[in-house]
């Protein structure tokens, strides 16, 4: 078995979306989340964390076969010829977890590595997951464009009309989370250096696998992981991250090729904590162009800081 994670880790993650809905807010009509003080767009942890565990249920077996099983998802049961979905004490009574913490650790992923409340019978047990992000938020200007439509069928009955649709989207943004691997709640969750590889797996795999019609038009473009010597974290890498889009404006971009990822905030930053530094693990896609004190650089690595 994978030892349980014993140093901790950094992560950064970019995407960009295009004519899309990144995380729709369902109190305000399916809008893209958004902040009106800088125009920029908001995703929450809970997106990614979705994104990452419907990849591992639909991709890497953790379906509830073999052992292996997302705790948090949507699961049924049936009572008197009806079917309801399980709350969180019956989900916990599933066999093979049999309101038993360690059995649940050892089989669901995602409590191993987001953490989780566990509400039993007589008390609930809560798991701080070990890894943790921050809201994602884009790093350049955008709008949310509004777009109507009419659907296929009438409202109701005896109607001539069909019905009329209003969809919201972001023309393109690209989308930061920072997040954290912390060793020391990894030790009560039990997540293991296994878990971490499928994470970043998720994290990259399962943002490309997102092909519904709100999601496709977003794709990876950056996976930074940052293996520390001791507990020390940086924080704030997507903050240290710039677009250079020379004399458009950030309004304007809308795709990877009318801009430069300005890294140079970011590489200095790592250069003064290069002794604390472990390894770095660095994942781009081919079309991001990335600058350093203004020249084009391919990958961010320890043995070029």
């Amino acid at each position: 078995m994978s030892e349980i994670i014993d140093k901790r880790s950094e992560i950064l993650f970019l995407y960009d979306i295009e004519n899309a809905n990144p995380n729709g807010d369902p109190l305000n009509e399916n809008r893209p989340r958004f902040d009106n003080e800088s125009s920029t767009i908001l995703v929450t942890d809970v997106r990614l964390k979705r994104t990452i565990r419907d990849y591992w249920f639909e991709y890497k077996g953790y379906n509830g076969t073999d052992n292996k099983d997302i705790f948090v998802r949507e699961t049924n049961y049936e009572d008197k010829g009806k079917t309801f979905i399980k709350d969180g004490k019956r989900r916990a009574k599933t066999k093979g977890f049999d309101e038993q913490v360690d059995k649940i650790l050892n089989i669901c992923i995602d409590i191993r590595t987001f953490g989780g409340v566990i509400p039993l019978d007589k008390a609930s047990i809560t798991r701080t997951g070990p890894v943790q992000f921050q809201m994602g938020k884009s790093l350049n200007k955008t709008e949310i464009v509004e777009e109507q439509g009419t659907g296929a069928f009438a409202a109701s009955s005896g109607k001539k009309q069909a019905t009329f649709r209003t969809e919201y989207k972001v023309p393109y943004a690209v989308i930061g989370f920072n997040g954290i691997i912390n060793e020391k709640s990894a030790k009560y969750s039990l997540m293991t250096n296994d878990d971490k590889k499928l994470l970043k797996e998720g994290i990259w795999d399962g943002t490309k696998s997102l092909i519904s019609r709100s999601k496709f038009g977003q794709a990876p473009l950056l996976l930074l992981t940052i293996d520390y010597k001791e507990p020390f974290y940086i924080g704030n890498l997507r903050q240290r991250l710039g677009l250079d889009t020379g004399e458009m404006n950030e309004m304007q971009i809308r795709g990877v090729a009318d801009y430069k990822l300005d890294v140079t905030q970011l590489i200095d930053e790592l250069k003064v904590n290069k002794d604390k530094i472990e390894s770095i693990d660095f994942k781009v896609d081919s079309r991001l162009q990335m600058i350093y004190n203004g020249n084009s650089i391919s990958k961010i690595c320890k043995d070029e800081l």
